[in-house]
Order: C-alpha cells, then sequence, then structure tokens
C-alpha cells in the first residue's frame, strides 16, 4: 500500500525532564502544555479513584445503526484492553479492581454514540487479539498500533498518534538518537508489539553496520521490568511515551532519553480501535470516533489525560500502518 509523509518526523527528547518538570508545576487551565511533556502534570491532577466522573456523548441514531444486527440485539459493547500497572492509557484505579485511563475513556464514548453499554475486559496483550479472533470481544481498543501486518487478520478505526519512548535510570546519561545509541545495550521490550518489531529491525541494521546487536530481554511483568531498570540488569526500555513520560513525572527514578514515531522514520505511527477483519463494525467505530472529536468530548478526554499532543484530526478506516519492513 502507499505510504503517506509522517506527519512528525522521528524526534530525541532531548531536555524533555526539565519539559515535565514545567508541566507539572504549570496552571492546568493555560493550555500551554501538550503531548509528552504535558503528560507529566496529569500525575498530579487525574482522578486516579475508581469513581471516574467520566465524559460523555449521547447516543447518534443514525451511526448507531451501523452497528451490525447482533451487536445492536445484545446491546453492549464488548471491549477488550490490557491495563499496565501506571497511567495514563489503561491502568487500575486505587481500588485495584476498576480499569481506568485515557484509552477506556474513549471506549465509553464510542460506546455511547453508538448507543451500547460497555463493558471493559482487562486481558494480557496477547490474550486481546485471542479474543478478538474468536469474537470473545467486540473491540480493542487497547494502544493498538496499526501494522501492515495485522491489517491482514483486523480492520482499524484510528484515533490516536503512536509515539514510542527510550527510558532509562534517571541520571544514566545514556541519549537515543538512532540504532547506533543502543548497539550492544540490554533493552527490554514486550513481546508481539510495535516496539520489538522496531527494536528487531534496529539490531539487525546495527549487524549490517557492523556494530553489536541489541541484546534485548523479554519480561512478563511491568514490575520486572523497572526493577530490572533500576537495578541495572537492563540499559534501556522501549515502550509507549505517555506511559514512559507519566512514570518519570510521577516516581522519579526513570527518564525519557529518546522518542521516536511508532511508525519509522517516514511514517507517523497510529493507535486504532481494532476489530476482526470483515465483521461489519469499523465503519461505525470510525464514524462514532469522528463524532466525538466533532463534537469536543474526544478533546477534552485527551486533555484530562495531557494527551492533546497524540490527537488526531480525524478517525480513518485501514490507514497505512507499519511497514511490513519498515525500510
Amino acid at each position: 500500500m502507499p505510504t503517506r509523509p509522517a506527519r512528525r518526523t522521528a524526534a530525541v527528547a532531548l531536555g524533555l525532564a526539565s519539559a515535565l518538570v514545567l508541566a507539572a508545576c504549570g496552571n492546568p487551565s493555560d493550555g500551554a502544555a501538550t503531548g509528552a511533556a504535558a503528560t507529566g502534570s496529569a500525575a498530579a491532577r487525574a482522578n486516579t479513584g475508581p469513581d471516574q466522573k467520566r465524559i460523555t456523548t449521547p447516543t447518534v441514531d443514525s451511526i448507531a445503526a451501523e452497528v451490525p444486527e447482533a451487536i445492536r440485539r445484545r446491546g453492549t459493547l464488548e471491549i477488550v484492553n490490557s491495563p499496565g500497572s501506571a497511567g495514563p492509557l489503561t491502568f487500575y484505579a486505587t481500588d485495584n479492581k476498576t480499569v481506568i485511563g485515557v484509552e477506556t475513556d474513549l471506549a465509553h464514548l464510542v460506546a455511547g454514540v453508538l448507543g451500547l453499554e460497555p463493558r471493559v475486559h482487562p486481558a494480557s496483550w496477547e490474550n486481546m487479539f485471542v479474543g478478538l479472533d474468536s469474537g470473545k470481544y467486540d473491540v480493542g481498543i487497547g494502544n493498538i498500533t496499526v501494522t501492515e501486518e495485522r491489517k491482514d487478520k483486523y480492520d482499524f478505526a484510528s484515533y490516536r498518534e503512536d509515539h514510542l519512548a527510550f527510558q532509562a535510570k534517571k541520571g544514566s546519561g545514556l541519549k537515543v538518537t538512532g540504532p547506533e545509541d543502543v548497539a550492544g545495550k540490554r533493552v527490554a521490550v514486550s513481546s508481539g508489539t510495535n516496539q520489538e518489531k522496531l527494536l528487531v529491525e534496529w539490531s539487525e541494521e546495527n549487524v549490517r553496520a557492523g556494530r553489536a546487536p541489541v541484546d534485548i530481554k523479554y519480561f512478563q511483568h511491568e514490575s520486572d521490568t523497572y526493577l530490572a531498570l533500576r537495578s541495572g540488569r537492563i540499559d534501556l526500555h522501549l515502550g509507549p511515551n505517555p506511559t514512559a513520560a507519566y512514570r518519570a513525572a510521577t516516581t522519579g527514578d526513570t527518564e525519557v532519553v529518546g522518542t521516536y514515531s511508532g511508525g519509522g522514520a517516514t511514517l507517523q505511527g497510529l493507535i486504532a480501535a481494532t476489530t476482526k477483519k470483515d465483521n461489519g463494525l469499523v465503519k461505525a467505530l470510525a464514524d462514532a470516533l469522528n463524532e466525538v472529536i466533532g463534537n469536543g468530548t474526544y478533546a477534552k478526554v485527551l486533555k484530562r489525560w495531557s494527551l492533546a499532543g497524540e490527537s488526531v484530526a480525524k478517525s480513518e478506516i485501514n490507514p497505512p500502518g507499519l511497514p511490513r519492513t519498515n525500510k
């Protein structure tokens, strides 16, 4: 498929730590802080309790009518996501059982437009896709990046830009601008993710250039990853930028040392609502997302979690995704 120019070029997060401090100290209503730097300010403001008082939106009958009949009859939208241990994407509230975060808020908005009761199911990353494949879940709204390979099995309705971040132990002195900066480094990444694909390709590029490959590490739990980072058993962790920036601001034990588009150097990566291919739901999802983009509730949700810098102007069905080779 043809690709489109990146709306943002890959960039290094030079000075991000100081930007986070400034964002946290700024007036929450001044609107100056957006994107990764603004995520830190969410830590002090965001409601992380189980009573979320979510932003709501009314049903739009014409869009609700686009939902497949079996789902309309059921009256629920079965949503799957994969909670982490920290915000702002998908995580547990202070009661340790209620799933909250920007992804969950957006899922509720979509269900509202479609006139369906949102039922959010937490699952591991791998089991999100297993459940979508089997039809157990209608849609995954869980920081899933559009890739050309995934488009073989799934339909996508985009709703957020995808930015990745390299995190290191606070004061590491590391900076990541490209493959050469991770040559020989011990880097943790989650299996089966867009981040893993990027890291593997960078490692291969290093080998072709005569440099050391990346020493890629896998951990089952996020807590184990950060323990390894703090103890020095790994040098870096590559994951979603919002989570990385949020943690850096709230804990002070890590720092973001580089950011990169989830789509690679030539394509802006996109996060999308994900549904089983050809099940008839994707148009309703895209139209619902465009409705909340248009009525302003989408912007309010992203602002609530200080992710305005990752907003999109329009939801697209099956937009260009991360290439199969990303070369």
